[in-house]
């Protein structure tokens, strides 16, 4: 019996094998100069790029180097560029007045791209809270698409679905922080922007925040007026009853007002004195360094003279 023709065919040695030198030259093939005016930042990106002394040092390296590591960029369909790592490379070149960015172009679409922007800005010494919220939840969001849309058998809602629980086990398994801080995280995202900044700035604390994530709109920013009028933020017990009233409907202004007056135990009430009265009344030949001595010493011996003054006419 005649068997059936085979199409497997041998593949050429030449075909099969390259060296590494055709390797390197497939690869400087897409590494090119493209001026600074064609290409867009990522949309949404989620790290800053600040103007501060570590971006200094990047300019004067690039000054006397180059870029030695090209930035990623992808192109688009109106043949601009997206770029999708070297964000901060990109700000030096401008600051520099280089008029071009040397790029490595890549072919991906947008949630591999969104998943490499994530990955390469990791590296990164010094990452904020609200920096890390926004990246994992793009890139959750990336893998999740990846994935295929998530079923929502019984009733089990999208945020909680195995899918997503399976995409930041794999997210924890990669890096620092374990499956529940990155939940915590990406709660981070529904704070309005003034309490978000609070905690990048350390006033309030990552549970705090998490519970304050739970209000809506409304109720945040009247959290917002009352730490900007008592210079003071939450305790982790009070944005617990304030989550807790708000799931029950009861979270009125006057309930947030009643809530953050309360005295907690560790907060003692605060001292303000204006600087430049102060300064008026140290003499100038007092260091610096000294001018809290000063003053302690100058309340102890006025208290004295209280005392005394108090004893006298008590006489």
């Amino acid at each position: 019996m005649a068997g059936r023709k085979s199409d497997f065919t041998l593949t050429k040695l030449d075909d099969l094998f390259s060296t590494q030198e055709q390797r390197d030259e497939e690869k400087l093939s897409k590494i090119r100069d493209i001026p600074l005016a064609e290409i867009d930042d990522f949309p949404d990106h989620p790290f800053k790029v600040r103007d501060d002394e570590d971006m200094a040092q990047l300019i004067e390296s690039i000054k006397e180097r180059g870029v030695i590591t090209p930035a990623t960029v992808r192109q688009k369909e109106d043949g601009r560029y997206e770029l999708i790592s070297g964000h901060r490379r990109k700000r030096a070149c401008e600051l520099a007045g280089f008029d071009t960015l040397r790029c490595e172009v890549v072919e991906l679409n947008r949630d591999e791209a969104t998943i490499l922007m994530v990955e390469s800005n990791y590296q990164r010494s010094q990452i904020l809270p609200s920096e890390k919220a926004y990246a994992y939840k793009m890139r959750l969001e990336a893998m999740k698409r990846q994935a295929g849309r998530p079923s929502k058998e019984n009733g089990v809602p999208v945020g909680h679905d195995s899918l997503v629980g399976k995409s930041r086990e794999l997210l924890a398994a990669e890096g620092q922080d374990s499956n529940t801080q990155i939940q915590r995280y990406i709660r981070l995202t529904n704070l309005v922007p003034e309490l978000l900044e609070y905690v990048d700035e350390g006033r309030i604390k990552m549970r705090p925040a998490v519970e304050l994530s739970f209000l809506d709109e409304d109720s945040q920013r009247d959290v917002v007026d009352e730490i900007d009028l008592n210079d003071a933020t939450p305790s982790h017990d009070q944005t617990i009853r304030m989550r807790k009233f708000f799931e029950e409907g009861k979270l009125t202004t006057e309930a947030i007002q009643a809530i953050m007056s309360e005295e907690k135990p560790n907060q003692r009430e605060k001292i303000v004195l204006r600087g430049d009265r102060v300064r008026q009344l140290i003499p100038k030949n007092i260091p610096i360094s000294q001018t809290e001595d000063f003053v302690c010493k100058a309340l102890e011996h006025y208290n004295k003279f209280l005392r005394s003054r108090a004893d006298r006419d008590s006489r």
